[in-house]
């Protein structure tokens, strides 16, 4: 999976290179670019995603969070 996600990360910066020429001369390039740009973004954050999938971080989810109240801050003094 980690490796599909980086040959697809690979393909879209070389398309993105070709459509950066073209961004100017029209506007469905323009926008074609802007939508492979955003597809590689969310490939980057599957990525990063996969990398920090650890078990700490599943449970982290899980817990509930303990929250703070503005009076918390004031407490101590």
């Amino acid at each position: 999976m980690k490796r599909k996600l980086i040959a697809s990360i690979r393909e879209k910066e070389l398309q993105l290179a070709k459509l950066k020429v073209h961004i100017d001369k029209s506007e469905v390039c323009s926008d074609l670019y802007n939508k492979m740009l955003l597809e590689k973004a969310i490939l980057k954050k599957q990525l990063d995603d996969l990398q920090n999938n650890s078990l700490v971080n599943r449970i982290k989810h899980l817990l509930p969070r303990q929250e703070k109240l503005i009076c918390d801050y004031f407490r101590g003094r």
